[in-house]
């Protein structure tokens, strides 16, 4: 009897390889989301919930769960989401999240667990440097560095001397006046104020006050979403005559809708697809942006896109490419197979994503280029693509 049991165990054993290697499909894919779908950054996190029910539910004849939470913009609640998807729900990849505090703070666990994580959140700190836990973490936003160079010669073209800085008193910002003050250095732009804010504050005029004292050429606000409005509205109000410009991270459509006539003429670095049908049909990203709008605007709605939504999608992607390549190596719920999809998505090659062209390495786990960015002025409270 013992002898007939073992010979049932090797051959179901020796099938289950087969039958891995053959496309037979054994447990579902599972990857686990979480989002800043309320809180500050709710106008962030919602397009890419939206985005969640557009990504393939079969992948390479495998099915594809996905398992959608929400942190409401704060990072214990974050973590508590990553630890339940890892822990309870044993995802074989993360998406998420959608700002920096909660990306950084998702790390440990991703490394813990061994489980590939793609943030949506753009902060260099969240890939580099590269070291044994960022080894399982990637990201689809493009890098403040990338961003902040085409401020900083945009403003030298445009004769900037001198700009104020604020941010969110948060790793974003933090990050944020990191990389921007290597770009104005470079291009010989003296940063004459330094002020933060909370992303829930109600009021900024003391620290308008202080920037306008030193009476800069430009200001930068470095915010995201909707809260990044209250910086403008306050410095316009108060009077100020200077150049404007914000991040990447405002470029949503209730940031125009909250900041108004505020923000006209207002400058700042996006991704193609906010402007996707303004790009010119050379450009090699044009393609990709277009198919994520006209698939997210027939879900929800013309005008509805969301540059957000994007990093999604370009999440999504990456997975697309590497789950095929990492079902040869191991079956889903293993640990084989999260190596093998985390070995996948650091050899990502020449994939077009809504954003960029993504060319991951070992030493790279962002892969974007200056393919991934354009200059973008509001005009008649719309996104134009900047001549210059």
């Amino acid at each position: 009897m013992k002898s007939a049991l073992r010979w049932i165990s090797a051959t179901l054993v020796a099938a289950g390889v087969c039958a891995s290697y053959s496309g037979v499909a054994w447990a579902d894919v599972k990857i686990g989301m979480t989002v800043s779908a309320t809180g500050p950054a709710a106008s962030l996190g919602i397009p890419e919930k939206n985005t969640s029910a557009l990504l393939p539910k079969e992948i390479a004849g495998q099915k594809i769960d996905y398992i959608v939470l929400d942190d409401a913009t704060d990072s214990t609640q974050a973590v508590k989401n990553a630890r339940k998807l890892t822990s309870e729900d044993h995802v074989d990849a993360l998406i998420g999240s959608t700002v920096v505090p909660n990306s950084l703070a998702m790390i440990d666990i991703a490394n813990e667990t061994q489980t590939p994580m793609i943030s949506m959140a753009a902060a260099a700190s969240i890939v580099e440097p590269m070291d044994a836990k960022r080894s399982w973490v990637f990201k689809t936003p493009q890098n403040d560095i990338l961003m902040a160079t085409a401020i900083a010669q945009h403003m030298s073209n445009h004769g900037v001397k001198t700009v104020a800085f604020i941010g969110f008193s948060d790793a974003y910002g933090e990050s944020w006046f990191k990389e921007f003050g290597k770009a104005a250095d470079l291009a010989k732009i003296k940063v004459v104020a330094n002020e933060r804010f909370a992303r829930n504050d109600a009021s900024v005029t003391g620290q308008v006050l202080k920037m306008m004292s030193q009476n800069p050429d430009a200001v930068l606000i470095a915010g995201a979403g909707t809260p990044a409005a209250l910086p403008e509205k306050t410095l316009r109000e108060r009077g100020y005559k200077g150049k404007y410009y914000q991040t990447h991270g405002v470029a949503n459509n209730d940031f125009l809708r909250v900041c108004g006539k505020d923000c006209e003429g207002t400058y700042l670095p996006a991704g193609p697809l906010l402007v996707a049908d303004q790009l010119p049909d050379s450009n090699p990203v044009k393609k990709a942006s277009l198919a994520y709008k006209h698939a997210y605007e027939g879900a929800n709605g013309t005008g509805s896109i969301s540059t957000f939504g994007g990093h999604a999608w370009d999440a999504g992607l990456l997975l697309q490419r590497a789950i095929p390549i990492a079902l040869k190596k191991g079956q889903p719920g293993t640990p084989q197979f999260r190596e093998a999809l985390r070995a996948a998505l650091e050899s990502t090659k020449d994939l077009p994503g809504s954003h960029g062209i993504f060319n991951m390495s070992v030493n790279d786990h962002a892969g974007l280029d200056q393919r991934a960015r354009v200059m973008v002025q509001i005009v008649d409270g719309k996104w134009k693509l900047a001549s210059d």
